[in-house]
């Protein structure tokens, strides 16, 4: 079966919520964050109820909190293809657990060591580099791109390569423009030097299925808030490198991965959300998975199938979509709109059109309710780079939305 919106858009309650005037709303907001499935909610409130405690405890509460612990994180870890659980680490958003990871990396690091930045990435990926290469002395590279379709140079990239490479630092998949990097041959670029691969893999997570056995990075991060789940960040590591490089951590932590890379103790609270939107991908797999992937079994491949199914049904929205702003006078849209090469990008489209400033336009679509993001969305570089210094409009496609809604964006655009 065929996957389509009207199957589970029953499942988020938020969109049924009407506005003031009945109407209900469109979220096309999903880049900063997608709205979630009952089933997310209600393992929140579970949590409360019946494992509210810490962790390491002998009584029932915490024992079932552990429990919980554990299938979480065997759940996310077959959600990415990791080899062990204990490669996942979980923390309060992938902006933080990046900083804890650079600062961990620069202390291995000596001046005159080199690291790979791209004038693509989401300054999360950005900054935490930035700043140990000024406080470390080591020499910062940037990778450029080719301003015509917003893909990232790899003739730069090769040129930035030298032995004295450390960290390559890329995007899986553009927070602005929607580009999706070719992250397996970075990774085997990096790793012929002798190179660390870190991808931000934040925009490609709800959109392409993910296997970093397959890429061969080193540490790939991610945001559940992304994947309709809750607030959090995942980061996966080799396990290698979660048990020797330092942790900063409490001195009564358990010092083995991945505990010693999550600091305090965590909202265990959003663990349970996040185990119930896993458990929404593997039902989604179960129910529209057919895709032929005789690498994976059970429960990773019904994951993967749902990813896969998703997949298939944004791109039929997202050429709709683009052609459709094509087709209006005055509008101009960045990165790949040829639909031929839809497999090199996800359905965030960043557009504007002439005489009207990004910032009126998402507003003229709010008062539609319509919800999109306007600006940089931290996404410095690429802006600078393609000339854009008040941003541009970005609307980002969802599992839970529909052909419908999509022109009722064409249309409103239309006529502004």
């Amino acid at each position: 079966m065929t996957f389509h919106a009207g199957a589970i858009r029953p499942l988020f309650p938020s969109l049924h919520l009407p506005a003031d005037d009945g109407s209900l709303p469109i979220f096309l907001d999903n880049p900063a964050g997608t709205q979630v499935p009952r089933s997310v909610m209600q393992a929140v409130t579970e949590y409360y109820m019946t494992m509210n405690a810490n962790s390491g405890g002998a009584f029932a509460t915490s024992r079932r909190n552990d429990d919980m612990v554990r299938r979480t994180r065997e759940s996310m870890a077959d959600f990415l293809n990791a080899a062990d659980a204990s490669e996942i680490v979980i923390g309060p958003n992938m902006t933080t657990l990046n900083f804890n990871l650079s600062r961990s990396i620069a202390q291995t690091l000596a001046p005159g060591d080199e690291i790979i930045v791209t004038r693509m990435d989401h300054d999360a990926n950005v900054a935490p580099w930035t700043h140990i290469a000024r406080d470390c002395g080591l020499k910062l590279k940037w990778v450029d791109i080719r301003a015509a379709d917003c893909t990232l140079d790899m003739d730069s990239l090769e040129a930035a390569l030298s032995e004295r490479t450390k960290v390559v630092a890329t995007v899986h998949a553009s927070n602005a423009v929607g580009t999706v990097n070719p992250v397996k041959q970075i990774a085997g670029m990096a790793r012929a030097v002798g190179a660390w691969h870190v991808v931000d893999a934040v925009q490609s997570v709800p959109h392409l299925p993910i296997d970093v056995a397959d890429i061969g990075c080193d540490f790939l991060l991610c945001s559940s808030y992304k994947f309709y789940g809750p607030h959090l960040g995942i980061m996966w590591g080799r396990r290698d490198l979660l048990d020797s490089l330092p942790a900063y951590k409490v001195r009564p932590a358990k010092d083995v991965a991945p505990y010693r890379w999550e600091n305090g103790t965590p909202s265990y609270e959003t663990w349970y959300g996040l185990l119930a939107c896993l458990e929404h991908w593997e039902r989604i797999g179960e129910e529209f998975g057919d895709a032929e992937l005789p690498q994976y079994d059970g429960r990773r491949l019904r994951m993967k199938r749902g990813v896969a199914a998703v997949q298939a049904y944004e791109r039929e929205l997202a050429v709709s979509l683009i052609n459709g702003l094509c087709a209006i006078p005055g509008v101009a849209i960045a990165g790949i709109s040829d639909s031929a090469r839809f497999d090199q990008r996800v359905p965030t489209v960043a557009m504007v059109k002439e005489g009207h400033s990004p910032q009126d336009i998402a507003s003229y679509l709010a008062a539609n309710h319509i919800y999109v993001w306007s600006g940089d969305y931290y996404a410095v570089e690429i802006m600078e780079r393609i000339h854009r210094p008040d941003g541009m409009v970005r609307i980002g496609i969802g599992q839970y939305n529909t052909i419908d809604e999509i022109n009722r964006v064409l249309n409103l655009l239309d006529m502004l």
